[in-house]
């Protein structure tokens, strides 16, 4: 890749230009996701002394009660990254995501197809979108690399960050999730929604089919006209491409009755089939409310057995994917405090509540997607953000006759767009790529101003 020319872009069209600025201005002030993090926790400290009637101490109580309470989430979402890193990186799967990275032949296409198949991926579960995304970005800039066809790394990584902003209307919705299961905290509010109730709302349908295709196009458009101005390459980013594969390792020719069983297929067999028995009987006895958090990982965990076909090289691919969940341990107790200042302080009631009084009949849903679109800055988790807001919605959807399911859609919409500008769920894909927040931020905040108008268009319409 050449390095940019210190010259002023030409025959740049105003949404490159916006790409450009979007990007420096990334490049320049955006801290690590780390710090990112930090930052939220000392606004949403001054904001809870600023909009409600808590003090400082009081704020602190709240921040250390929240501090610990994501821990058994903090452990779901490891093992999403870890079992979808296993997923994706097996033979199999490997091979398609392979087949995949050797279609692109320029750097415009690289970025449409790491972008298109994060967000398709991303209906299916928005975990896997991310491992997959990632893994695809890197396998197609080591092919334009070895090939020496100029690319754009950060935007194809933004790219591949997309799934984020586009899965809370599909199968994985932590908020469909969460109404559909029976027993929920505001089953007295919306009652037990059916998934399928949730994700064919006629509002949704229309949002899943533009999310499916429009967020691809708009990253293309991203892209800097002169290849000059693609930003170079550091040292960590060469480093991931140029990273090998996982190499599987077969049973030793002298083999022990311990490396026998290591490497027995029908012990990977059993204990993968035992799992699935479970899970088609979850399905079988409840549908598609059988799906949660906890369900997805035993898919993808007893999956990735299976692919791997014994315990001995699944447990290497588990210890390959460990890394890229270390921003999680650090960094989900503090998004943990930051809950927690939020949840017990009031601050979100406050919020919900002028968001509320400021809306009408026709403006309530667009009031609803924003609120929630602010509120996921500080809680960057649908699920999370739809325990602490859920009821103030559903309670303001009452009172103003609008459609419940609806409302719930409108958070969930709210929740996943403010990702693009949230490096929160960056962390594990920033792992895989070698790339920093700062590389990526300007353009995902450039898709998803783009991607805004199909979002209030469902709002408004």
């Amino acid at each position: 890749m050449t390095k940019s020319s210190g010259l002023e872009p030409k025959n740049e069209t105003p949404i490159t230009k916006m790409g450009n600025v979007l990007l420096r201005f990334s490049l320049k002030y955006m801290p690590d996701a780390s710090i990112f993090a930090v930052a939220l926790t000392f606004i949403a400290f001054g904001l809870g002394i600023a909009l409600t009637d808590q003090g400082p101490m009081q704020m602190v109580q709240n921040w250390y009660k929240g501090f610990w309470e994501l821990l058994g989430f903090s452990m779901q979402m490891a093992l999403i990254v870890i079992t979808g890193s296993c997923v994706a990186n097996a033979p199999l799967v490997k091979g398609w995501i392979n087949r995949i990275a050797s279609i692109p032949k320029s750097a415009k296409s690289a970025v449409f197809t790491v972008t298109l198949v994060s967000a398709l991926v991303s209906f299916v579960h928005w975990g896997l979108s991310l491992i997959v995304g990632a893994i695809l970005a890197k396998e197609i800039a080591k092919n334009l690399r070895d090939k020496k066809i100029p690319f754009e790394y950060g935007l194809m990584v933004a790219g591949a960050y997309v799934g984020q902003m586009t899965w809370q209307g599909a199968l994985s919705s932590s908020v469909g999730l969460f109404i559909a299961t029976p027993g929920h905290i505001m089953e007295d509010l919306i009652g037990v929604v059916p998934m399928t109730d949730y994700m064919l709302n006629p509002t949704n349908i229309c949002v899943t089919i533009a999310l499916a295709i429009g967020p691809a196009l708009f990253a293309t458009l991203l892209l800097p006209k002169n290849p000059s101005d693609y930003q170079p390459l550091d040292e960590d980013a060469i480093k991931a491409i140029e990273k090998e594969d996982l190499k599987l390792q077969k049973r030793p020719s002298r083999a022990t009755v311990g490396d026998i069983l290591n490497y027995s297929p029908i012990l990977a067999w059993a204990l993968g089939l035992l799992g699935f028995i479970y899970i088609f009987y979850a399905f079988y006895t409840k549908g598609f409310n059988a799906l949660d958090f906890n369900l997805l990982n035993a898919i993808f965990l007893f999956g990735g057995i299976l692919l791997y076909g014994n315990i001995a090289n699944y447990v290497m691919a588990v210890k390959d994917a460990v890394g890229g969940t270390a921003g999680i341990i650090f960094q989900f107790p503090l998004y943990a405090g930051v809950l927690g200042i939020v949840k017990y302080s009031g601050l979100v009631m406050a919020l919900a509540n002028g968001i509320a009084a400021v809306s009408t009949e026709s403006t309530f849903y667009l009031w609803t997607f924003l609120s929630a679109s602010i509120v996921n800055m500080f809680v960057p988790s649908g699920g999370g953000q739809w325990a602490v807001q859920g009821p103030v919605a559903l309670e303001s959807a009452k009172m103003m006759g609008a459609d419940l399911v609806k409302t719930a859609l409108m958070v969930a919409y709210g929740n996943c767009w403010t990702n693009m500008a949230q490096p929160f769920w960056a962390i594990a894909l920033l792992g895989i790529t070698g790339l920093k927040a700062k590389d990526i931020m300007g353009y995902s905040i450039g898709i998803m101003i783009l991607s805004g108008f199909i979002f209030f268009a469902a709002a408004l319409l």
